[in-house]
């Protein structure tokens, strides 16, 4: 079963937006930005219209009615989705992580390989993220330079994505 295992509500992580009003119209959408297991920044996308008709017979509210149907919609698209495709929805930034059931540690924690050469991983460190991780000895121990304390943030590989 897929599942949304978020902080805060799902509409919270929306992003509203609404295009140049025509003749037709207005057009409107909700967009929900979330990264893939392999890393990668995606999103969903919900378009709605409003046309000059349906804004007069609604009156001043007619955008917020229109808006707050929308987001129903939009949030029964994406828990369908995440159903029908076996995902999870989840995580604690500003962005969430989709990944297949039962891989969440796949997409939350990837470690480059290239960017972490030489720093220890947690598990060789000790089990407490706030314990700080001496660096291994290697060609600065060798030409005579101390020991040096790296903090578990340093520790972690660089953020290579288009937001970070």
């Amino acid at each position: 079963m897929a599942s949304i295992d978020l902080p805060r509500p799902l509409q919270d992580y929306f992003a509203f937006a609404e295009t140049t009003p025509t003749r037709n119209g207005r057009r409107f959408s909700i967009t929900l930005s979330y990264v893939r297991a392999d890393g990668r920044l995606d999103r969903l996308q919900w378009w709605y219209h409003l046309s000059p008709a349906k804004e007069m017979a609604l009156g001043d509210s007619a955008a917020e009615t229109l808006r707050s149907e929308a987001v129903e919609r939009f949030s029964t698209h994406i828990e369908r989705w995440l159903q029908n495709t076996r995902q999870d929805l989840f995580g604690d930034g500003a962005i969430p992580y989709v990944a297949t059931e039962g891989n969440r540690l796949v997409a939350a924690y990837r470690v480059d390989p290239i960017a972490s050469d030489g720093v220890p991983t947690l598990e060789e460190a000790g089990s407490d993220p706030e314990e700080p991780i001496l660096e291994q000895p290697g060609a600065a121990a060798a030409a005579g330079a101390s020991e040096t304390v790296v903090s578990p943030a340093d520790s972690r590989s660089a953020n290579k994505s288009a937001f970070g």
